[in-house]
């Protein structure tokens, strides 16, 4: 659990300098938990040759809202044995991802208050995030049209990762 906090401070500390996106005009939808992930409906995405993690979305989780912004449960299993869980955000246009909850223990989520949408970069503790955008969520910059479409992105043999 600690660090699962300590992960949400790094990313929460992060955000505090982060601009609402440029876009006047776009307003985001009401969003809800979904259900909590179940093992049953994970599936592993490859970051790259030097991810140490396991990165798995809830296939149950996904949608592509109204909005725009794809939404899904994110877990992330270490080779230490510690899981963070997380259901966020991505918005292919601007690039960005945001956190609206974090898992608990207890397979609850405690929502996270007043955080703003990240830039997502290449590099770093982004590379998931780069690698959803880049190869599953977001191919050659457009955004799947529906969870189904993310799904079949995620459960191909082949990725396009670049």
């Amino acid at each position: 659990m600690r660090r699962a906090l300590a992960a949400a401070a790094l990313a929460l500390s992060a955000a505090a300098g982060a601009q609402e996106p440029a876009d006047e005009g776009w307003r985001e939808a009401a969003v809800a938990t979904p259900p909590y992930p179940a093992r049953e409906n994970l599936l592993e995405f490859y970051v790259g040759p030097t991810a140490t993690a396991r990165f798995l979305i809830d296939g149950a989780s996904l949608s592509v809202g109204e909005d725009g912004v794809i939404r899904f449960a994110l877990v992330i299993e270490t080779p230490g044995g510690a899981t963070n869980v997380s259901f966020e955000g991505m918005r292919c246009g601007t690039r960005e991802r945001r956190i609206y909850a974090l898992g608990r223990n207890d397979r609850s989520w405690h929502p996270v208050k007043e955080v703003r949408w990240i830039a997502v970069r290449s590099a770093g503790p982004n590379s998931p995030y780069a690698a959803l955008l880049r190869s599953y969520f977001c191919p050659d910059g457009d955004r799947v049209r529906d969870a189904a479409e993310a799904r079949r992105a995620l459960t191909r043999k082949e990725s396009n990762f670049r």
